[in-house]
């Protein structure tokens, strides 16, 4: 079980905002594109399910490394998200060609594949993968070392670009939902920066075709 505080910020100014208040913490960027896929009857969506694969870097044609994932049964309740997921690592070559030609990745020797294939039916010859599209986002990530909890918090800021529009939230994995959370939302008040608790994942978003809260 993956559990997070998301917090949806309103637009570009909050996010340039928050990102100069937690410059100094700053250890890393990554650029992604995730791409999504199902069978032809979104089978999986219907089981509120999400099958991913994620790039990383730059280069759409070299990216540098590649994940592939699960979500499942994914619930948010006042900006704590708490989703079913498992995840891999993929071949970026592999992933590439799947990209290509989504039926590949029914035939993908991985344990997600055959979970899949096993309790939605699809990745067969009867049900092969198609690709829904996707979105990319710049994902910055800070440390919180020395917050008043001393839960030395890692926090992931997304600028999320979909092709209906440009969402911002600020994520943060977490044990102690609800300590983590105090601390976020102090932070957030001294930055002057405004939020609102996100009622939606981004595969919704994309899903939906419209930024949803």
């Amino acid at each position: 079980m993956e559990v997070e505080i998301k917090l949806r910020l309103p637009d570009a100014a909050a996010h340039r905002r928050l990102s100069s208040f937690l410059a100094p913490r700053l250890r890393r960027t990554h650029d992604q594109r995730n791409l999504f896929f199902d069978g032809a009857a979104r089978t999986l969506a219907a089981g509120t399910a999400a099958l991913r694969i994620r790039f990383f870097g730059p280069d759409d044609r070299a990216p540098s490394r590649a994940v592939l994932a699960l979500k499942r049964r994914p619930r948010i309740d006042a900006g704590v998200s708490r989703v079913e997921e498992v995840e891999e690592p993929l071949d970026p070559a592999l992933a590439l060609a799947c990209a290509d030609d989504p039926a590949r990745l029914g035939g993908v020797n991985s344990p997600i594949i055959r979970l899949v294939a096993s309790e939605y039916g699809v990745g067969g010859n009867a049900a092969p993968f198609v690709c829904l599209g996707g979105f990319r986002n710049t994902r910055a990530v800070y440390e919180l070392e020395d917050d008043d909890e001393g839960l030395g918090l890692v926090l992931e800021l997304d600028e999320m670009r979909f092709d209906f529009g440009t969402g911002y939230e600020l994520e943060c994995e977490t044990a102690e939902p609800n300590r983590a959370k105090q601390v976020l939302e102090r932070l957030l008040t001294v930055a002057g920066v405004p939020y609102q608790y996100s009622r939606s994942n981004k595969f919704a978003c994309f899903m939906a075709g419209e930024l949803l809260p």
